[in-house]
Formats: C-alpha cells, sequence, structure tokens
C-alpha cells in the first residue's frame, strides 16, 4: 500500500509538468534582432505594379512609396511598362527609394534583355535580378541531376550576362520543381562548382505553404542563401490566398525561426493581394509590427490587426 500511495503521488506531481511542456509558449525574442530586421526601414515592396487598381505611373508610386516610410523597391514590371523603365528608376530616386530587385527574364536569350541592361547602365543602378523558373516534379536520380545541371547552366548564362552591369542574379520560388527551395539550393550549389559564387535565394511565404510542416529544417538547409524573405500571410492549403502577415496561422512561427537563426537581410511585403497598392502595403506593414511586437514578448501584440473595415484598408 505505502508503494501505490508513492506511485500515486508520483503522477500527480509529473502529469502537470508534462502537461505544461506540451502546452509551452513561445520564447521572447530579444527585442536586438527583431527590431533591424521587421522595421519599415529594412522593408521592400513587391508586386505594386501590376496588382495596383489604381495603376500608379512611375511619379505616383515613388510618391506612394515615400509616404509609405518605404526605403526600398523590387520592380515587377509587366510588357507595357518597358518604354517607361528609366521613368520609374528617375522616380525612384528623385523620392528616396532604393531600386533593390528587378524581375528578370527566364530565358537568357529574351529580347527584354538588351533594353534592361542598357538601362541599369544608363541610370548608374546595380539590382538583383530575381529569376523564376518552372518544371515538373523529377522521378529518377538521373532526372534529377540533369535537372540540377541544366537550370545550373540556365542561370549561369544569366548571371555571366548580368555582371558587366554590376547585377546579381537570385533565384525566386513560384512554383513547380524550381520552386522548391531544397532544388534551389541544389542549383546554388552547382553554380558554385561551375565557378558562379554568388547568386543566392529568395525565398517567398506565399510559395512556401508545402514547406510549413518541415519549415526549421528547411530554412537551416537554405539560409546560408537566401537574400531576401517576402513575408505574407499563412494558412492550411492556402496557396492561392494571399494575406498580410498577422492574418494566418502560421507566418508568426516561421518569422519566429527566420529571426532566432540570425539571419539579416531585407523583408519584402508584397501588393499581390490586389486593390489600392498604398492600402495593402499599409495593411502589410500593420501586420508585420504586430508580428514583431508578439515576437519581442508572446501576448504582447494585443489583437491582431483588423483590415475589414473600410478605413483601415
Amino acid at each position: 500500500m505505502p508503494k501505490l500511495i508513492f506511485a500515486l503521488l508520483s503522477l500527480l506531481v509529473v502529469m502537470p509538468l508534462c502537461a505544461q511542456d506540451s502546452t509551452a509558449k513561445p520564447v521572447a525574442i530579444d527585442s536586438t534582432k527583431v527590431d533591424p530586421l521587421l522595421s519599415v526601414s529594412n522593408v521592400h515592396a513587391w508586386c505594386a505594379v501590376p496588382f495596383d487598381a489604381k495603376k500608379r505611373g512611375p511619379e505616383e508610386r515613388a510618391q506612394m512609396l515615400e509616404k509609405l516610410g518605404i526605403k526600398r523597391f523590387v520592380y515587377d514590371w509587366r510588357a507595357k511598362d518597358i518604354p517607361t523603365f528609366g521613368d520609374e528608376i528617375q522616380s525612384l530616386k528623385r523620392h528616396g527609394v532604393e531600386l533593390t530587385g528587378w524581375w528578370a527574364p527566364t530565358n537568357p536569350k529574351a529580347p527584354e534583355w538588351p533594353q534592361i541592361l542598357e538601362v541599369f547602365k544608363r541610370e548608374n543602378v546595380h539590382p538583383q535580378l530575381w529569376v523564376m523558373g518552372s518544371g515538373p516534379a523529377t522521378k529518377t536520380p538521373e532526372e534529377q541531376q540533369k535537372r540540377v545541371e541544366d537550370e545550373a547552366s540556365r542561370i549561369k548564362q544569366i548571371a555571366e550576362l548580368a555582371a558587366p552591369y554590376g547585377c546579381k542574379v537570385e533565384l525566386y520560388n513560384h512554383g513547380g520543381w524550381f520552386g522548391q527551395p531544397d532544388n534551389q539550393v541544389a542549383v546554388v550549389q552547382k553554380l558554385r562548382e561551375l565557378g558562379v559564387n554568388d547568386v543566392g535565394m529568395v525565398y517567398n511565404f506565399s510559395h512556401g505553404h508545402a514547406d510549413i510542416a518541415d519549415f526549421p529544417a528547411l530554412w537551416k538547409r537554405m539560409q546560408p542563401y537566401v537574400v531576401a524573405v517576402n513575408v505574407t500571410g499563412m494558412v492550411d492549403n492556402g496557396e492561392h490566398k494571399i494575406m498580410p502577415p498577422s492574418q494566418g496561422k502560421y507566418e508568426l512561427d516561421m518569422l519566429r525561426t527566420v529571426v532566432s537563426s540570425g539571419w539579416q537581410g531585407p523583408i519584402g511585403i508584397i501588393a499581390e493581394q490586389g486593390g489600392d497598392a498604398e492600402v495593402t502595403l499599409g495593411n502589410y506593414l500593420r501586420g508585420l509590427q504586430w508580428c514583431a511586437a508578439e515576437l519581442k514578448q508572446p501576448g504582447s501584440g494585443g489583437a491582431r490587426p483588423d483590415f475589414s473595415h473600410p478605413a483601415e484598408r
């Protein structure tokens, strides 16, 4: 009987401890890591050209960015924008906005390349070139190896094309085989074997819903090569849902992984949700501020921002 009583008492002591472990709250992150990374001064705007319902031109767009306090911009152009490439860069300069990146053709022989590179030379700018890819999943190790080699060859040609203009190439995850981070890591490593050592990766939360479950391990593998992270809200089965950070279920934990790792680089907010780009980017900034508060001290951010009211949109 004494042994039985002792065993029951032991269970009463252990059970609360187990329950406490299973519901452990996230640990606060040092503000010296959070603040520099998630502050507006470290933010770049993306997709503010093709998804803006107000269809702003170069000068109006630069004014909008300055009004929002955004000092960095990545240019996501379309064919109609080619005649105003120079105007875009000049407007950004006038309003103190850095041209951080430029959406680039995927084919090194694309006819737009001479126009793009010539405007870089004329305006003396050296943005990153964000390059996409695609392709179905590979089925054998041999097919995987060949795909890595082929993609490395394609990217090498673009890198050699851009090098005389002081521009670096970054791989952009946008679906398909090429959009999988481990495949991009393999391409980057193959490029280094070929002597191309300055190609990196741009990681988009919005194209990484398949990465959520394994994100900490995946981030550890790709972190050495990532030069920018574009943040959105993340939900289950959310591949086609674009929402500001703070509105999803998983982006806070993903950001916690990024910030805790000590990674340093620009954070992107995107206007792909549509509507007035100024409103959309403003919502993203507010959502990012909420995430920053939660990372520094869980629970301190208060209620999640509500973007449903027209006055807040």
